[in-house]
């Protein structure tokens, strides 16, 4: 049921009443233009126009070059690396090493390994506000440690204005087929890039499975189908930023072009060339303009005069101004203003962990929700099984107990301590007082705990073998403890005598 407040004007109507003054169609409201659209309309309309301003932007506006680049270098860094949770220590390490020999092999492009190709996932996705990804099974005489690569599709590959329905119940809505359920069964897509020089038959679309496709996106609005440039709500307003900043430059750069202007006194009819009109020179060169140098000592004629030129200068609220902006487009893409200006005055370290710790938590969320779940588990799991069907690794029972397989934990690369020290220390009691474990505290710097114990290990055989000692050796505080008897009663030392 659904209530509304009624009320009655003068001539009897029934009027609804505003409760929402931002509902209102008064006069300052007027002009708020504000259509009615579902999650696909509003965006694929104008996608194209989107996506290429957006690239545009990237490619001659520094400050959107520089954000992107910083959100791309915070999301993934050196990678989000696997770390398999199979309980068997021998299958896991065979699989850990397995994976990492493939990571060089990833690329069906051959220039990135998989790391590098989630920096550039992600920068597709900031960028054009999606990326593709195909899964290209290779045959085993190639000889891939697993017969598997990924291949990175831009936007355009998948046409956003294609849209049809099918006769077997299905919907093709933005180049994205649907089944009777709206779930995904295949994408259509061009066989090259349909804007790049070189592209030859574009207007023919192959059908693929959607099981053979990534497709990485954040989703804004519940049944959104394509993704959104990132930097969409900021387009405009750095595109009259970047001329305006570039006016004031030109302006300031053409008025410092003049030294100084010298003036002279009318000349005299009967010093007038009647063949050319200009002034008769006897002694003078006639050039409008004197070249200055440091030190320049200028001879003027009698009567003239010089005067120097006086730019203007920056207006008084010009760096007010530029950076009430650049806190607009900070906001605008998700970036703190400090880190997308390097702009640190007076921000003190208290207030710097709060503005951190914030673009942290969003950061953590595009690396689970986006790279981890919609590209590194598929990946995974489609990677396991081919490494399994071919031999590369064995796994008893696999086709009945996948999932135990398949568990993996993804670790990002971890952030640097703010405080070392204090931050030290406060891993260090929270590990102690059984609030986390060691591995998570390992995890959380981007390492992989097993690694480190393997690695502490043979350093302290070595260190055992060669008879060295080193204070950094945690095993030489252990020898040093005091005992703790002497605080024993009598009665507990001699029971144990």
């Amino acid at each position: 049921m659904r209530l509304f407040w009624l009320k009655k004007d003068s001539k009897k109507n029934v009027v609804v009443n505003q409760a929402y003054t931002s509902a209102g169609r008064g006069r300052r409201s007027q002009s708020w233009s504000a259509p009615a659209s579902g999650p696909n309309s509003a965006l694929t309309g104008n996608l194209g126009t989107l996506i290429n301003r957006s690239r545009a932007a990237i490619r001659n506006d520094p400050w959107a070059a520089s954000g992107l680049d910083k959100l791309v270098a915070n999301i993934i860094g050196t990678g989000i690396k696997p770390k398999s949770e199979a309980t068997n220590d021998r299958f896991r390490k065979k699989l850990q090493t397995l994976f990492m020999d493939w990571t060089d092999e990833s690329d069906a492009d051959g220039q990135l390994d998989f790391y590098g190709q989630q920096s550039l996932a992600t920068r597709s996705m900031l960028e054009s506000g999606e990326c593709f990804i195909r899964f290209r099974p290779r045959k085993l005489e190639d000889g891939f440690s697993v017969p598997l690569q990924l291949q990175l599709l831009e936007s355009e590959f998948v046409p956003w204005d294609y849209n049809d329905d099918l006769k077997n119940g299905h919907t093709i809505r933005a180049g994205i087929e649907l089944n009777t359920f709206g779930q995904r069964v295949a994408y259509w897509m061009h066989k090259a890039h349909p804007s790049d020089y070189t592209t030859l038959d574009t207007a023919n679309l192959r059908r693929i499975p959607a099981d053979q496709i990534l497709h990485i996106y954040e989703p804004l609005r519940p049944g959104q189908l394509r993704g959104q440039p990132l930097l969409t709500q900021v387009l405009l307003r750095m595109f009259h930023l970047d001329k305006f900043d570039d006016a004031t430059l030109l302006r300031q750069e053409i008025a410092n072009l003049f030294t100084g202007f010298i003036t002279k006194p009318a000349p005299e009819q009967e010093k007038v060339d009647p063949l050319t009109g200009r002034p008769i020179v006897y002694d003078l060169q006639g050039v409008p303009m004197v070249a200055m140098e440091p030190g320049t000592m200028q001879e003027l004629s009698p009567g003239e005069e010089i005067t120097f030129n006086t730019p203007p200068g920056a207006a008084s609220n010009y760096p007010d101004f530029i950076r009430q902006q650049l806190m607009a487009v900070a906001a605008g893409i998700g970036l703190p203003y400090e880190i997308l200006s390097g702009d640190m005055k007076g921000v003190s370290d208290r207030a710097l962990r709060v503005v951190l710790n914030e673009f942290r938590r969003r950061i953590q969320q595009i690396q689970h929700n986006q790279i981890v779940f919609q590209l590194c588990r598929p990946v995974w799991n489609y990677w396991l099984d081919l490494a399994v069907l071919s031999g590369a690794i064995h796994a008893p029972g696999y086709h009945t107990r996948k999932a135990d397989y398949r568990r993996v934990k993804w670790i990002p690369q971890g952030w640097p301590y703010m405080h070392p020290v204090q931050d030290m220390q406060a891993q260090n009691l929270a590990v102690r007082s059984g609030f986390k474990s060691r591995s998570e505290v390992v995890s959380e710097q981007g390492y992989d705990s097993e690694q480190i114990d393997d690695e502490i290990a043979a350093d302290n055989r070595r260190a055992d073998e060669l008879a060295l000692q080193y204070d950094s050796d945690a095993r030489n505080d252990l020898k040093t403890t005091p005992s703790t008897d002497k605080d024993d009663s009598p009665d507990e030392q001699k029971t144990a005598q």
